[in-house]
């Protein structure tokens, strides 16, 4: 392994390899442009690339396919496209010269044919190039390996020393930039990593994912994992009334009498409402990200406990589809604050305000929030696969 070299900041762009034609899905349209889980193929991946900050994008495209390639990824911001070669190798070069004069520090190299890209992925190669010039995501073997010869196994091989190589592939710009412009080797390179040793780069290793599989027949396009269909979580809260403290609920403040007592600004529905988002994806609740006991969020907006869980459920490959609120109490009344608190809510968590239902009940008189004691909120989300 090289020496540790210092932190490699600076801007990071991203080339997505689309140029093929996809012949092994079937069809007349490239697979890349094809739907997959709601979306066309490629889009996934350069939204994830785009998410995590990364700018330019540029995608390599086939010729003729121009139309299909922007409506595919309209309204993603950073997007350039370039026509690709006649191999992988010619695409991803051509896509590197569109870039010289970005002069990015660091270059993310990805096969729009894998198109679940989680963050953590992203993080962990960017992370790579603190210590070097390239990286690559790579999962174990977990077969036994053996080789054949002739139909016949002649010996077997260590798969601990095997590894699935996987994209994107991460690089300093400059050194994968001059590495594809003195390649010599076969027409096509395979991945840019062989590009990259080849000009004698030490290609470092990070943890893939098992996501990260790549669509290449038909069946792929119509295979649903039973991991990724819609899921659904429920939340609850309830908080005291009490003199003295505003009264804010699904984001909007509310005139009354009394307000709602709590660690931060008590919005009760909002809380329901992460805590309904965090089951969806299984990661925890609203405690355990903004305990109650750290001081930092002593009279916090809520707002930013339902962005961060948003983020959170976008991070883990899911997209929100529906919300829907229920306020319990006697007074105030709701009915007039609903619009507002469902474009509040919509607006906080980036989804149009026909998929956020607010609505209110009572309970008759009984209980804590019968007798005006407290406010309670129950809140049910619906997520699905991005």
């Amino acid at each position: 392994m090289s020496d540790p070299l210092p932190s490699r900041t600076g801007p990071v762009a991203a080339v997505v390899v689309a140029a093929g034609k996809g012949l092994r899905t079937g069809g007349s349209v490239p697979k890349q442009f094809v739907a997959w889980r709601g979306k066309p193929l490629v889009r996934h991946s350069v939204e994830a690339l785009v998410e995590a900050g990364i700018a330019p994008v540029v995608v390599a495209i086939p010729q003729g396919f121009e139309a299909e390639a922007a409506q595919a990824l309209s309204g993603l911001p950073g997007i350039r496209f370039t026509h690709g070669g006649a191999t992988r190798q010619h695409s991803v070069r051509l896509a590197l010269e569109a870039l010289e004069q970005d002069a990015p520090a660091r270059v993310l190299i990805h096969d729009a044919a894998r198109p679940a890209l989680p963050q953590a992925v992203i993080a962990s190669l960017l992370g790579a190039l603190d210590r070097g010039l390239a990286a690559i995501p790579v999962l174990p073997v977990v077969d036994s390996m053996i080789r054949g010869i002739d139909d016949a196994m002649a010996e077997k091989v260590n798969r601990e020393e095997l590894f699935r190589v996987q994209t994107p592939q991460a690089f300093d710009y400059a050194a994968i930039l001059a590495a594809h412009r003195a390649w010599t080797g076969e027409p096509d390179a395979g991945d840019d990593a062989q590009v990259a040793a080849s000009a004698g780069i030490n290609v470092l290793l990070a943890n893939g994912d098992e996501v990260l599989r790549k669509i290449t027949f038909a069946a792929d396009l119509e295979e649903q994992d039973m991991t990724r269909l819609p899921r659904t979580g429920m939340g609850f809260d309830v908080h005291r009334l009490v003199e003295g403290e505003e009264l804010w609920l699904c984001g909007v403040k509310v005139s009354h009498s009394k307000g709602l007592s709590g660690h931060s600004d008590a919005d009760v529905a909002i809380h329901a409402l992460v805590d309904a988002l965090l089951g969806a994806v299984a990661m925890g609740d609203i405690g355990d990200h903004f305990p109650p006991s750290d001081p930092q969020w002593k009279g916090a907006s809520s707002d930013r406990f339902l962005a961060h869980a948003a983020h959170l459920v976008r991070e883990g490959g899911y997209e929100i589809s529906n919300v829907d609120v229920t306020i319990i109490c006697e007074a105030p009344k709701i009915g007039p604050h609903k619009f507002a608190m469902r474009e509040a809510l919509a607006r906080i968590l980036g989804i149009d305000s026909g998929a956020v239902s607010v609505k209110a009940t009572t309970t008759e008189r009984l209980g804590l929030t019968g007798r005006g004691e407290g406010i309670a909120a129950q809140a049910v989300a619906t997520v699905v696969p991005r």
